[in-house]
């Protein structure tokens, strides 16, 4: 099993943690629009109470580890890796009780390119633990917003994962699916699972939207985020999302290996 102490010298060689690629203005960025109420920064999240730039800086502070300085404006940010280390341990044992209960779950994310294999590799100790991984609106279009304007995207689940697709774009050796932040890849699978029947997830995994549109409609939720991803922690914060792991979300595919096997193990699903 990796050790805690080989996985934290491992968050700070592939710099998931420690001094990350995302930049102190990107972070401000999102934390100005979120304030705003943008619906870009909130991807999908009703804030309860009004939250400043200021009380989002010191948020991120607290659960991220990032400067709680406003003056601080350059520069890359940073994410505590002490921090990172025990919300995967609370994400680790949030597995583990859903895979003893043998609840049904439902995962998804905005990061195919990035998070794809890490998110796989939960469904299938998830499924060989007796869960049942849902994949519900295999293939039904969703119009989403994007800095090119409207699009149609397909919603899609590979190896029982679900991202979105731009429609008619797919060809053979491309990219795994399209990056977002919509929550409405989530919304449109749990409106299907509803209208079937269900059953509805009792555990939503993923990033983005996909976590933020689950909490807001109630469901239990959880995943990784990065620093200028605010409205997770926020969903934290007034109790709609139950673990958010603080790292960076668009590192090497590969170096969420590492995290995926200390996960694994510690929720007692290695194979």
């Amino acid at each position: 099993m990796l050790s805690t102490s080989a996985l934290r010298d491992h968050l700070l060689a592939a710099r998931l943690a420690g001094p990350v690629a995302t930049t102190r203005e990107a972070s401000l960025r999102s934390y100005r629009l979120f304030a705003a109420r943008d619906p870009r920064a909130l991807i999908g999240l009703d804030p309860e109470r009004s939250w400043g730039q200021r009380d989002l800086i010191e948020l991120m502070a607290r659960k991220c580890g990032v400067s709680a300085d406003p003056r601080h404006t350059l520069g890359h940010d940073v994410i505590d890796p002490e921090l990172t280390l025990s919300a995967l341990g609370a994400f680790a044992d949030r597995l583990g009780a859903a895979a003893r209960r043998g609840a049904a779950v439902l995962l998804g994310t905005g990061h195919p390119h990035r998070l794809l294999g890490f998110y796989a590799a939960l469904a299938d100790a998830l499924s060989a633990a007796g869960c049942t991984v849902l994949t519900p609106a295999q293939g039904r279009c969703v119009d989403i917003l994007t800095r090119f304007g409207l699009r149609t995207h397909r919603l899609d689940y590979v190896r029982g994962v679900g991202l979105v697709r731009l429609s008619g774009a797919e060809h053979p050796g491309c990219e795994p699916g399209a990056h977002t932040h919509s929550p409405l890849p989530v919304r449109l699978a749990l409106d299907a699972a509803a209208d079937a029947g269900g059953p509805l997830p009792e555990l939503v995994i993923g990033d983005h939207g996909w976590v933020c549109g689950a909490g807001q409609l109630g469901l239990e939720a959880m995943g990784p985020a990065d620093t200028d991803d605010p409205a997770l922690f926020v969903g934290q914060a007034e109790g709609r999302v139950s673990v958010v792991v603080p790292l960076d979300d668009a590192v090497r595919a590969a170096y969420y290996r590492p995290l995926t096997r200390y996960v694994l193990n510690r929720a007692c699903l290695s194979q």
